[in-house]
């Protein structure tokens, strides 16, 4: 928790528990772009004079008109305080990266640039996070490697607990997020509740995690258009051709405009879930393929191997845990990370939102409709293939015309989820390291908006390499499970929140404590260390409970993590002694006959 503290004059040392002021009152807009210097009072004062200022405003509605034409009504645009008919609209054009231009601009100026960024509704949210649906197509191979009981009960489970951290998300968010000092994405929850080395250690590992998603959506529908193809395509042009259509897509900047083109990718998500579950219940699975990556080669690959006359062994079923299948069972278990991976992006959604508190409506409605679909969907799969369940379960059925049906479907769909986390990714590197560093101007600039034009075939151009690389889908979502996912939805929601709260309970407003805006002086007692342990058993039984629980949820969360890495690292090294699993090769990981 960094904490930088200016004076005009010493008024007593700290480390004596004796009273600590800063002085010389700076405005929001003086500030560099994530001054340490700005204490956690001031963002927490703002933070409320915002949110009280959200409650007069209207939650705006998802416009199907107004979308596909590309237009609005005139109500609506003399009603919309955003729109572009209001005289504000010139000052976004103001490269606020640039201190020098900052000072120049009034208070009014400064907080209706901000207010212009903020245009999505909770409804275009919801459609967001359910076009994080990419992992129910493997959600019977989990279910394989894990049983019945494990399987339904730690999918629950996960889905809650994503659910709960994207519930801590939100709360931290609104206490720190002002229109005076904007949180745009997931680092700034961390520099603003444990300071600048925990905001440098989150975005690298957020960016790292958003490439290795975009790595790994590549590798997967790279094989879809090779299996489409009858393998007849070199498979590296497959991937190639994937990511030169995500070009296109990501230049979509804006999440409100990405609104409607996920709720189509939510549809065609469910139709190619649809289509599969019929196919998968009138037909057998496709038995040579499950060498590749079911989860019987996961678990214990006797019960996929052929007898000698060619025959297979019969579809089963676990009720517990698979014996002597620990590695299996804990890759299958990282299928569930990925599946409710999508927290990490809730900071930049939330940022484009006019009104913030409404997004844990969005957030709980989608996090039970994914929970709802998974379930449902892992268990019909595991069902009717039991222990041939396929990683990418329209891959596993066996009649070539519906494989091409889902294939091309979840391409379609998958292409849409990437694009939104190309944005995503492109925005962390742009806020945090070109804006930062380079002082590059806002996104919502002209001269932004061709930078970051620029930044996308750079950045699917890092996951293209990747994905050629890496072509085995299985055990690339298990390495970025365990090191990237888990730890980002998992460890540091209840982390950022127990910082909150210690910084929040501290503050002992009866003693004078706090900031005060008159004068920009921020009034504390006592040392770091004594207002952390003040804090944190501030609040009475239940907060402190709270404060607890959070310590132990993520503890426990970085302990799976380390179990993650070991098991994803044993699968991917016995997978690569598969001889088709060669990197750059025109050979397809999925063409057996090869």
């Amino acid at each position: 928790m960094d904490e930088k503290v200016e004076s005009q004059e010493p008024t007593g040392d700290s480390s004596s528990g004796r009273l600590v002021v800063q002085s010389n009152y700076i405005k929001p807009q003086a500030r560099g772009l994530h001054d340490p210097n700005i204490t956690f009072e001031e963002y927490h004062y703002y933070a409320l004079k915002t949110r009280e200022e959200e409650k007069g405003l209207a939650s705006p509605k998802l416009n199907w008109r107004e979308l596909i034409l590309r237009k609005k009504s005139l109500r609506n645009a003399d009603d919309d305080p955003n729109s572009e008919r209001n005289p504000v609209k010139h000052h976004t054009e103001v490269n606020f990266a640039n201190r020098e231009n900052r000072l120049e601009i009034s208070d009014e100026e400064w907080t209706n640039a901000s207010r212009a960024f903020r245009t999505a509704s909770w409804g275009a949210c919801f459609y967001l996070i359910t076009t994080d649906i990419l992992g129910p197509y493997g959600v019977g191979f989990a279910m394989g490697t894990l049983g019945w009981g494990p399987g339904v009960v730690l999918y629950t489970l996960f889905g809650f607990m994503a659910g709960y951290s994207g519930y801590l998300i939100w709360h931290v968010y609104l206490g720190v997020d002002s229109y005076e000092f904007p949180a745009r994405n997931y680092g700034d929850l961390a520099m603003r509740t444990w300071g600048s080395t925990a905001r440098h250690v989150t975005n690298v590992l957020q960016a790292l995690g958003l490439l290795l998603i975009l790595g790994q959506v590549t590798i997967q529908y790279g094989e879809n258009i090779s299996q489409v193809s009858k393998f007849r395509l070199c498979y590296i042009v497959c991937p190639l051709l994937f990511v030169i259509a995500g070009f296109g897509l990501t230049q979509i900047r804006t999440l409100k405009a990405y609104g409607w083109v996920a709720n189509f990718s939510v549809w065609l998500t469910l139709l190619t879930i649809f289509i599969s579950m019929g196919v998968i219940a009138n037909s057998p699975p496709n038995y040579p393929i499950s060498v590749l990556g079911s989860s019987g080669s996961a678990v214990d690959p006797t019960t996929i191997t052929p007898d000698a006359q060619g025959n297979y062994p019969p579809i089963m079923h676990y009720s517990g845990l698979p014996k002597n299948g620990l590695v299996g069972s804990v890759n299958g278990l990282l299928s569930g990370v990925l599946a409710y991976a999508g927290a990490q992006l809730f900071v930049e959604f939330l940022a484009e939102m006019r009104r913030p508190t409404d997004f844990i409506k969005a957030m709980w409605g989608a996090q039970f409709f994914i929970y709802c679909v998974y379930l449902i969907y892992g268990c019909f799969v595991y069902h009717y293939q039991g222990q041939y369940s396929y990683q990418n379960a329209y891959q596993g059925v066996s009649v070539y015309g519906w494989q091409t049906v889902g294939n091309m479907l979840s391409l379609i769909a998958a292409l849409i989820a990437a694009g939104l986390y190309g944005n995503i990714g492109i925005k962390v590197v742009y806020n945090n390291v070109l804006m930062e560093l380079f002082n590059a101007p806002p996104l919502i600039t002209k001269h932004g908006k061709i930078i970051y034009a620029c930044l996308v075939p750079i950045w699917w151009s890092i996951a293209f390499v990747i994905a050629a690389a890496i072509p085995d889908y299985f055990g690339f979502v298990s390495v970025i499970s365990a090191s990237c996912l888990l730890n980002l939805t998992y460890t540091l929601p209840p982390f950022f929140a127990l910082g909150y709260a210690m910084q929040k309970n501290a503050i002992r407003e009866s003693e004078g404590e706090g900031y005060n805006s008159t004068t920009g002086t921020v009034t504390r007692n006592g040392s770091t260390v004594q207002r952390w342990i003040r804090g944190f058993f501030s609040g009475g039984p239940v907060r402190v409970a709270q404060n607890i629980w959070h310590v132990l949820y993520c503890l426990c969360s970085l302990a799976m993590c380390g179990l993650g890495m070991y098991a994803a690292i044993k699968g991917m090294i016995e997978a690569f002694k598969i001889p088709q699993l060669n990197s750059f090769s025109c050979r397809s990981p999925l063409n057996l006959n090869a």
